[in-house]
């Protein structure tokens, strides 16, 4: 059983932060500088309060963070008895596609498609432990019991010069390394991402930049991902809303591909490949699905998916910690308002895969553009679009949407917000789903804690 009580941290903006680096990263947002004025078509409020942020453990040694909306004093108690589950984690290398493919033998008993009463990420009560040791919480995060990456030893950068012939075209193995955790939306069960408020889209994004900026600064971490897989169609096995952030010990080969072809493309052209494509975007319209003050949102010509979504920001930022509070507040709104439509295109929620693109850290500066890739297998009300022999076997895509065709109907759905919500559906005053409860400590938990865990 662990206990602990600490005061709430707060994350607002911090105007001489910079990136990940050292012990404490610099986890606040950064000034614009030398952003190109753009057009503007929707008005963003003032900024709001950054998230506060709360440390503890839970009671198998797992570190868990809450991020509250508001300041909040929480003491944390996880009275379960649990440990780890048994089995390491491998990393074993492919010598004919020059990838990485992690062995986590232990996810195979993962919790699969619970009950609603039996969820682990729904808050804690008298009656049920979960994996969150409190009544009520904002937005959670916590490394998640079963991952795919655990361990802080770094991929040695010149494993495939110092190993022998026979060693890699057997497969050259290594330690798992990395990590993985989970981030959990809301404390509502049946709710989801896109139904709750702007200030929560807002505490979530604060949470991912944090995250990013403190796993850059593991020495097991190349490279971070945070992501959210939405739909049981997808392969989602807890339906509560949540999301995942994946701390890579080696550049991914996506990323890669990203990186080279931009590097290609500045030696080339002597330009911005990003930049390019988003002002090319902007200047055919065709596949803009919505554009504010700082960000852009449309279906790229070459999209692979039925549903597929780039956001880019208009100033070139490489990584999540970077955003400014403006910058933050507006891609809220926005992203609320394009998950809403997309739950509008067919007739059930739209099944998705969304991240964040963002720079590794030891990408050659000026070369990535932090930007955010949604897409969905949904290809019409009652069919899916599956990756068989052509994708899956040589990895060639086949899109049976025009993509000017869904941006079309993205944009004829119109804005979103919860007022035209509530609007469509009757409700007078529409209550977003959050929990901003008074009291955020548990039933059971002691009014003073035994440990307390100081937060920096």
């Amino acid at each position: 059983m662990t206990t602990a009580s600490s005061e709430p941290e707060s994350l607002a903006a911090d105007p001489s932060a910079g990136t990940a680096s050292g012990a404490e990263p610099a986890t606040g947002a950064r000034p614009a500088s030398g952003a190109r004025p753009v057009p503007r078509s929707t008005t963003v409020a003032a900024a709001r309060p950054a998230a506060q942020r709360t440390r503890a453990q839970l009671a198998d040694g797992r570190e868990i963070i809450f991020f509250d909306d508001e300041p909040r004093r929480r003491t944390v108690q996880d009275r379960r008895e649990i440990s780890r589950p048994v089995g390491g984690n491998e990393m074993r290398y492919d010598p004919l596609l020059r990838e990485w493919v992690a062995i986590a033998a232990a996810r195979q008993h993962r919790t699969h498609l619970p009950a609603t009463d039996q969820c682990p990420l729904c808050p804690s009560t008298p009656e049920r432990a979960t994996e969150v040791p409190q009544a009520h919480y904002d937005v959670v995060v916590f490394e998640n019991r079963f991952p795919s990456f655990r361990g802080d030893t770094p991929v040695p950068e010149d494993l495939l010069s110092t190993t022998t012939a026979a060693q890699e075209s057997a497969g050259l193995r290594q330690p798992g390394s990395g990590r993985c955790e989970v981030v959990c939306f809301t404390d509502q069960h049946t709710s989801q991402l896109g139904a709750v408020s702007v200030r929560r889209m807002r505490t979530v994004v604060d949470a991912w930049a944090d995250r990013t900026a403190a796993m850059l600064a593991e020495p097991g971490v190349e490279q971070v991902y945070c992501f959210e897989n939405r739909g049981e169609e997808i392969g989602v096995t807890l339906n509560h809303p949540h999301g995942q952030i994946y701390g890579y010990p080696f550049i991914t080969p996506r990323t890669r591909t990203l990186l080279d072809s931009a590097a290609d493309y500045h030696a080339r052209r002597d330009a911005d490949l990003f930049a390019d494509i988003l002002a090319s975007e902007v200047s055919d319209g065709r596949r803009i699905v919505a554009r504010t003050e700082h960000w852009t949102a449309f279906i790229p010509a070459w999209a692979r998916w039925p549903v597929e979504l780039h956001i880019y920001p208009h100033r070139a930022v490489e990584r999540l910690p970077e955003l400014t509070d403006a910058e933050r507040d507006d891609f809220a709104t926005l992203y609320l308002d394009l998950l809403r439509r997309g739950d509008k295109l067919f007739d059930s929620p739209l099944p998705y895969i969304s991240g964040w693109q963002q720079a590794p850290a030891s990408a050659e500066p000026g070369l990535m553009r932090l930007h955010l890739q949604l897409f969905s297998i949904r290809r019409a009300e009652n069919k899916l679009k599956y990756l068989a022999g052509s994708e899956s076997g040589m990895g060639v895509f086949i899109n049976d949407i025009a993509p000017e065709e869904t941006a079309r109907r993205l944009v004829a759905i119109g804005p979103q917000t919860a007022e035209s919500e509530a609007a469509q559906s009757g409700t007078a005053d529409p209550v977003p789903t959050d929990s901003t409860p008074t009291d955020s400590t548990p039933a059971d938990s002691p009014t003073e804690p035994t440990h307390s865990e100081e937060t920096p």
